[in-house]
């Protein structure tokens, strides 16, 4: 598989490490009332969606950048490409 870099270009996907659910970005506020109970969903909880997920993506092999990978789970097919600090930026 492919990954399309936004910085580097085509990669191959065994030069990079995979996290998981995107989501992983949104970390809970430690100072909420509920979160303790936050963090536990945010550590131990996670989907595994059959069909398009954004997922993170570690650069390793390469320019050590983090990505988030918009994909079909089903088709292997990648829908976009973007760096994780953007979509952090954007909070979404």
């Amino acid at each position: 598989m492919l990954i399309p870099h936004p910085l580097l270009g085509p990669r191959d996907a065994q030069e990079f490490t995979y996290l998981g659910d995107a989501s992983l970005l949104n970390r809970p506020d430690p100072d909420a009332p509920n979160a303790l109970e936050a963090f536990c969903d945010y550590v131990f909880l996670r989907d595994n969606p059959a069909g398009v997920h954004c997922e993170l993506w570690f650069h390793e092999q390469g320019d050590r950048s983090w990505l988030v990978v918009t994909r079909n789970t089903l088709t292997h097919e990648i829908l976009d490409v973007e760096l994780a600090t953007d979509v952090a930026r954007r909070g979404t």
